[in-house]
């Protein structure tokens, strides 16, 4: 994506590996503070999952695999068995940072697959390029995504997305925003309506900063404000993100896409979930069967920001010790989704057979 900092144009990806070491755009920052961290070891760059400095399905997913790359190195010396040891806890413990999102797991499993069971320098180097590719492919499918998504925006639209599944959640133009954004490169005119998507206001803080990076315009909105603008008239299509598919299209995304699929139905606005394959989940068979993360009340009780002095601070909302629920994502039933844009084309109901058909294990 291209990025504005300090008076300078460039272009940059959410992450990327120099050697050993993984680097990434620090999102707990933005948009007041543009940061790039350095993580020196596959245990940083698992922390940085967990702390969310990355997010997004796609981000997390490459940042699971350039994490197993780093552990590969890191263990380039031992012996076979300390290899394997190694690389079987490092991969525990990136799959013990989000349990959500399918693409981590997907990523680790990728890396594990191609090690083989040669000398310990070619499993490593095997893992590293299994790590490289994941991030190609995204890149890959974040492109196709949009060229294939692009053709349901006219000119003049108003779309709506929820949370953050841009180019700094999946590598390039990501994936929500992928169409979105090659819509508006050809030449037509949209506009987009940004939920803020508390409580970590992914929207807010990231979304809107890419769009303004971006040039695109756009309004942002409070979680509840979508209804009132859909039943006005005021927006003309839905795209948002996915975390994990199941098998039979229930969608497992950022906590509150479940009310905008309901309330864009009620009001006759087609609802599009943007992913890739890696996304796809054909081992659990319903939504009932995704693991949901349930993250801490503080993030529901206090708000995050940049006070008047250029410091950022928590403020407390209620009063102090009021109990809080923040389950992270929700589940919205497939029959929903008016299709699912994918780097295969879209995807269409019914989607127990079509998502077999279109994926195929």
């Amino acid at each position: 994506m291209r990025v504005k900092v300090g008076g300078e144009t460039r272009d940059v990806l959410a992450l990327w590996r120099e050697g050993s070491t993984v680097k990434m755009i620090d999102q707990r920052l933005l948009p007041h503070r543009f940061e790039i961290i350095s993580l020196a070891s596959h245990v940083e760059t698992a922390a940085a999952i967990r702390d969310m400095a990355t997010r997004g399905a796609g981000a997390v997913g490459c940042a699971a695999g350039y994490a197993l790359a780093q552990a590969a190195l890191e263990a380039s010396g031992f012996t076979p068995e300390k290899f394997e040891g190694y690389i079987a806890g490092a991969a525990e413990t990136v799959r013990g940072t989000r349990p959500t999102a399918v693409n981590l797991f997907h990523a680790v499993d990728r890396c594990l697959a191609a090690a083989g069971d040669g000398p310990v320098a070619e499993r490593g180097r095997n893992m590293v390029e299994a790590a490289d590719g994941i991030a190609a492919d995204d890149r890959e499918a974040s492109r196709l995504i949009g060229l294939h998504g692009a053709g349901l925006i006219r000119d003049g639209f108003r779309v709506l997305t929820h949370c953050n599944a841009g180019a700094l959640g999946f590598l390039d133009d990501g994936t929500a925003l992928s169409p979105i954004r090659v819509a508006h490169r050809q030449g037509r005119r949209v506009f987009v309506w940004v939920d803020e998507t508390r409580p970590r206001c992914q929207g807010a803080r990231l979304t809107a900063w890419e769009m303004e990076m971006e040039g695109l315009p756009y309004a942002l909105i409070v979680d509840n404000a979508a209804g009132h603008f859909m039943r006005r008239g005021e927006v003309d299509l839905v795209i948002v993100g996915a975390d994990r598919v199941a098998a039979n299209g229930d969608v497992a995304n950022k906590v509150g896409t479940y009310e905008k699929a309901v309330v864009a139905r009620e009001n006759g606005v087609p609802f599009y979930v943007a992913a890739p394959g890696t996304t796809f989940d054909q081992r659990t068979p319903t939504g009932n069967g995704i693991d949901i993360e349930e993250r801490t009340p503080e993030e529901v009780t206090r708000v995050w920001g940049l006070d008047g002095e250029g410091e950022y601070r928590w403020v407390q909302v209620p009063m102090e010790g009021t109990p809080a629920r923040n389950p992270g994502f929700d589940v919205t039933p497939a029959r929903y989704v008016t299709g699912f844009i994918t780097e295969k084309g879209i995807v269409k109901p019914p989607y127990a057979s079509s998502i077999r058909k279109t994926f195929r294990t």
